[in-house]
């Protein structure tokens, strides 16, 4: 009778994981394709000179400020974007740094 209980329980966890991992998955964007509009929104990587990121900005130094598109950067999910001469830095969240790390390979 005990384990009857144990594999009853063992049954809901395990259902009550995969209801979470979906909530989770569905909840994440898939930044990677992100990634790409990102780089369009600065204008392209050819436009980037320079990046920095801290936990949650990112700041890009640019050949040409003229070519980002700061509406884009928002639609994206940039919660916030100042413009100094040309750099902008962009609140992005978590994923400043994996996009730092894609605009240095990428550059390559």
């Amino acid at each position: 009778m005990n384990t009857e209980y144990i594999m009853q329980y063992a049954i809901i966890v395990g259902v009550l994981l995969i209801i979470a991992l979906v909530i989770v998955k569905l909840n994440h964007k898939d930044f990677n394709m992100d990634i790409n509009k990102l780089v369009k929104c600065l204008g392209g990587k050819d436009n980037i000179l320079d990046s920095e990121s801290t936990m949650s900005r990112f700041k890009v130094t640019l050949k040409d400020i003229s070519l980002a598109d700061k509406e884009g950067l928002t639609k994206l999910g940039a919660q916030g974007i100042v413009e100094i001469d040309n750099q902008l830095k962009i609140i992005l969240g978590p994923n400043s740094k994996q996009l730092k790390r894609y605009i240095k390979e990428m550059k390559k």
